[in-house]
C-alpha cells in the first residue's frame, strides 16, 4: 500500500512539472544567463485548502563567489495547499540579463505558478519572475527536499528582503 501511495504521488509531482515547465516556457525566452545561486530553508506549516504563508532564510551566492547576501522569503500560495510539512530546502538558480547583479538586485516581489507533492518525501517545481525591475527569473524547476504529507497547486507569490 505504501509503495503505491508513493508511486502514485511520483506520478502526480512528474504531472505537474511536466505542466508547469510548459506554461513558463513562453516567459524563459528572453536571453538569460546564470547570476548565482539562492538557497532557501524553511517553510514548515500547516497548508489551509485555499492557501498558505511560508517563511525561509535564504543566501544568494553569485556566480562567481564573490558576493554572498542574506535575504528573507515569505511566501504565499492561493490555491489548493492541503496537508502538513516539516523545513524545506529549495534551491534555484538566478537567472538574469548579466551575471553581475547590483547589490541587494534580488529584493522584491516575485510571481508564478507553483505545485507540490510530497507523501513521506516529496518534490515539487516553482516558476518565479521578479526581484529588480522584474528582470530577475528563479530557475523553473527548483530542487526541493520536503518530509511530511501535503499536495499544494496554485499561484505562489514570494518577497525577498
Amino acid at each position: 500500500m505504501e509503495k503505491q501511495r508513493v508511486k502514485t504521488s511520483g506520478l502526480i509531482a512528474a504531472s505537474l512539472v511536466g505542466a508547469l515547465v510548459a506554461s513558463v516556457a513562453p516567459a524563459l525566452g528572453q536571453a538569460k544567463i546564470t547570476a548565482g545561486t539562492l538557497t532557501c530553508r524553511g517553510g514548515a506549516g500547516v497548508g489551509l485548502v485555499l492557501g498558505s504563508q511560508k517563511t525561509y532564510g535564504c543566501r544568494y551566492v553569485s556566480a562567481s563567489g564573490k558576493l554572498s547576501e542574506k535575504y528573507e522569503a515569505s511566501v504565499t500560495r492561493i490555491g489548493i495547499d492541503l496537508g502538513v510539512t516539516e523545513n524545506a530546502t529549495i534551491v534555484w538558480t538566478v537567472l538574469a540579463s548579466s551575471d553581475k547583479l547590483d547589490d541587494r538586485a534580488l529584493e522584491g516581489n516575485y510571481v508564478g505558478a507553483s505545485a507540490d507533492v510530497a507523501v513521506g518525501i516529496g518534490g515539487g517545481a516553482n516558476v518565479l519572475v521578479g526581484g529588480s525591475k522584474s528582470s530577475i527569473v528563479l530557475q523553473p524547476v527548483s530542487i526541493e527536499g520536503q518530509t511530511g504529507l501535503n499536495l499544494a497547486v496554485g499561484v505562489a507569490e514570494m518577497t525577498l528582503r
